[in-house]
């Protein structure tokens, strides 16, 4: 069934709003979009959209802009719901290389995501509950400095690297590690700080100076149980007119963009993509999806930009995108995706 009168004027507004950052009257809307209707006719309909709240009034010009409930109605009813083919190409081409990390895997997408949309993604993993470290490995990068990876089952990686003293032979931060890998492996991620805290006697028994190494290696284990978050795509705010020229409005941005709690809320609701248009920051929107990577383990995927953002590009990609991750992850824990291509 077709768009009525009302619906395409709203639609074509929320649309010219999107591509121009700027308000529209009714004879750009005729022009603009070729329609077959009087100005005096569109302008009623303008009327009767600012009156139940889809439009508004700016203060510089006779023309409208979209208001908060009016891209929602447009997220819910009026897009078109295309995907971008060379989204599809470029995610296809990440998902078909088979050997490498969850982690990896949802990096390079949101990468793809970000640089497709012109918006910012943002990951938040678990807490670190279903998530068990597999192991800790040493890396020697020169005669005093040594770097310790930790990978867990899911393939979620955490690095630290710090300069051993003269004092601690590498021997002894060796037999550190190997105390570590047998006594913590298996262990749930959210327990290893406890974990860690109980071994303190026993790493003491091996290196005589070892709180210098105990303390590098707390300090990681502290960052890799907590609530993740990672940032893809940042520089594309400087790209739009909201933020380019208001270093104010900017700043609030990026303050946004540092508050966990924010992005922890986000995707908690039961919704296959939650919307959020400026209720965080009147300057800013988010859309959200859930990624499940199996066994209770879940990601969150938040595309953040300005309140005229595309919606129609962003949630079709980011629905796309969930879909796609989903049934790839679902693929993994069967013990599928290894065939043959």
């Amino acid at each position: 069934m077709g768009l009525t009168r009302s619906d395409l004027i709203l639609k074509y507004i929320v649309e010219y709003f999107i591509k121009n950052a700027q308000p529209i009257g009714s004879h750009t809307l005729i022009e603009e979009y070729h329609l077959p209707y009087s100005s005096a006719t569109i302008r009623n309909e303008m009327f009767a959209l600012e009156k139940m709240g889809f439009i508004e009034k700016t203060h510089s010009s006779s023309g409208r802009v979209p208001s908060s409930k009016g891209y929602r109605y447009y997220c819910e009813h009026l897009r078109d719901r295309s995907i971008d083919e060379s989204l599809k190409n470029s995610l296809q081409v990440v998902l078909e290389q088979k050997i490498q990390s969850v982690e990896e895997v949802i990096k390079e997408s949101c990468e793809i995501l970000s640089h497709m949309t012109n918006l910012v993604s943002v990951v938040t993993g678990n807490s670190g509950n279903v998530e068990r470290l597999a192991n800790v490995q040493l890396i020697q990068i020169s005669d005093n400095t040594l770097t310790a990876v930790f990978v867990t089952d899911k393939g979620y990686v955490e690095n630290k690297t710090f300069i051993v003293p003269n004092t601690i032979k590498a021997n002894e931060v060796v037999d550190c590690v190997k105390i570590l890998n047998d006594r913590l492996k298996g262990t749930p991620v959210s327990d290893l700080v406890p974990k860690m805290e109980a071994l303190k006697p026993v790493l003491s028994d091996y290196v005589v100076s070892h709180d210098i190494v105990y303390q590098a290696l707390l300090e990681t284990f502290i960052r890799f149980a907590g609530d993740r978050l990672s940032l893809y795509g940042r520089e594309e705010l400087f790209n739009q007119p909201e933020f380019k020229n208001d270093a104010e409005k900017l700043q609030e941005v990026f303050k946004l963009l540092n508050d966990k709690s924010v992005f922890k809320e986000a995707g908690k609701k039961d919704q296959k993509v939650e919307i959020n248009i400026g209720e965080t920051n009147p300057d800013v929107s988010m859309v959200t999806t859930k990624i499940k990577i199996g066994d209770g383990d879940e990601s969150s995927i938040t595309l953040l930009g300005p309140t005229r953002m595309d919606y129609d590009k962003a949630l079709s990609a980011l629905e796309y995108i969930a879909e796609e991750l989903n049934k790839y992850f679902d693929d993994l824990s069967k013990g599928g995706n290894d065939e043959d291509a």
